[in-house]
């Protein structure tokens, strides 16, 4: 083998032009969701993390949902349309502007592979580095199946991968299995690709045929094992689900390691960019949504749900609250059972503790909304906001019509409707006097039953 070379570029082909008809949904397959964010997404983000000078995406005619979701993820991508669909061979072929004469490492990944980690793209480089000039990403099934099978040397060298439909008695019993996934030397990979021919059933041009191709011509070919899981491709929604649970899995251990107190892992679910502190805690049934940071020391209680939210070092979050996109929540704050917080800011050291609505509210420091409270943000047409000063209290069952500010230190009655502003330490309420009918309900009942 050469020697490693550790300055050539890498460029990455991503192959997402299939149609998903198993997946029975209207949504093209690769943008379903894996913890909030898009299959096509994840496999972008694992990819970008090989720094590649380029990004390949090779799509059918018509998928331009799929090229809007490549352009937030990867911004710099290059689109290359594959028509008709004659395999994998000529899907990468769809591509060969960007491969010709291209003389580093070409990385080809799948679209609905969403669980491949940087990790394993990274050896698979390594090893193209290394001397080989194709390198097969392979991994240990626990059923091989229909599988093809990937036949490696003593010596290391993969000679060949055969498809399980083909391979005999021997091979089958093989457990290295083809994942698809491969990274190929720039400067050979047009060749090699105009070398795969389609006499097969389908008729197609596999990317598979590379490898027999290059041992012809003395060129190495090795495979790299990576895991099972991580190769898993999504082609129904039963696979959907169950790489959902392997990345639930691995966002669970992730928060672990980092020092975070799970009371039952299995009942907590997380989004890809979920960011948890050391020592933080989290109790059952809670999930957490997209772009969500909570502080160290913080305690999210049961059966909460949180998306968009920052949460300082050791608020009180739950049980059963839900902090939607814009929940600016400060250090010691308390939020508490069924208490919804919209885009609102919530100051160090105030409480929201039972049954209330904050939207559009900035709450001053140790200010206290008492239970029931809500801020009536809306009008039908705009969203006014609410201001909240530092230690002041609202009473239970205030409706604060917005736009309304209640100073510092200011006091509102319990059951009032404040429309107007409230003067720092001053009393706000609604001063309606209760009236009393004796009797009212013995007779209201005596009427009533009469009528029956």
């Amino acid at each position: 083998m050469t020697p490693p070379d550790h300055t050539q570029p890498v460029s990455i082909i991503v192959l997402a032009a299939g149609e998903g008809t198993r997946m029975k949904s209207s949504l093209p397959k690769v943008l379903h969701p894996i913890g909030g964010r898009p299959m096509l997404a994840h496999v972008l983000a694992a990819a970008g993390a090989l720094e590649p000078v380029h990004t390949a995406l090779v799509l059918a005619p018509g998928m331009d949902d799929v090229a809007a979701t490549a352009q937030t993820a990867a911004p710099d991508f290059q689109l290359f349309i594959q028509k008709p669909a004659l395999g994998t061979a000529h899907a990468v072929l769809a591509a060969r502007a960007l491969i010709e004469g291209f003389t580093g490492d070409v990385v080809i990944l799948y679209g609905d592979t969403p669980l491949i980690r940087p990790e394993t793209l990274k050896d698979m480089v390594a090893a193209r580095r290394a001397g080989a000039g194709v390198v097969v990403l392979g991994f240990e099934a626990e059923d091989p199946g229909a599988y093809g099978r990937l036949v490696v040397e003593p010596s290391g060298a993969l000679s060949a991968i055969v498809e399980a439909s083909e391979a005999d008695e021997t091979t089958r019993a093989l457990t290295l299995c083809n994942s698809g996934v491969m990274a190929v030397d720039g400067a050979l990979l047009p060749d090699l690709l105009d070398a795969v021919g389609n006499e097969n059933a389908k008729q197609e041009y596999y990317l598979t045929d590379i490898v027999a191709i290059a041992n012809k011509r003395g060129i190495a070919c090795v495979a790299v094992e990576g895991q099972e899981r991580e190769v898993l491709g999504v082609n129904s929604r039963a696979e959907l689900a169950q790489a959902e649970g392997i990345f639930q899995d691995r966002m669970r251990q992730a928060a672990l390691d980092g020092g975070v107190t799970l009371a039952d892992p299995s009942s907590v679910y997380f989004s890809y960019d979920t960011e948890l502190a050391r020592d933080v805690t989290v109790a059952p049934h809670v999930v957490f949504g997209p772009g969500v940071y909570v502080g160290e020391g913080a305690l999210i209680n049961a059966f909460s749900h949180l998306e968009g939210a920052h949460i300082a070092a050791q608020a009180r979050i739950g049980p059963f609250a839900r902090l939607r996109p814009g929940a600016e929540i400060g250090e010691d704050v308390h939020i508490g059972n069924f208490v919804e917080v919209k885009k609102s800011v919530i100051e160090t050291g105030a409480k929201v503790n039972h049954l209330s609505y904050i939207g559009d509210t900035f709450v001053g420091a140790k200010a206290n909304i008492g239970a029931g409270t809500i801020t009536c943000n809306y009008d039908g047409f705009d969203k006014h906001r609410t201001h909240i000063g530092k230690g002041a209290s609202i009473g239970s069952n205030n409706s604060l019509i917005a736009p309304v500010t209640i100073g510092d230190g200011a006091y509102t009655g319990s059951g009032s409707v404040i429309r107007k502003d409230v003067a720092a330490d001053a009393l706000a309420l609604n001063d309606v006097k209760q009236k009393t009918f004796p009797r009212w309900a013995a007779k209201f009942r005596a009427r009533k039953s009469k009528s029956e």
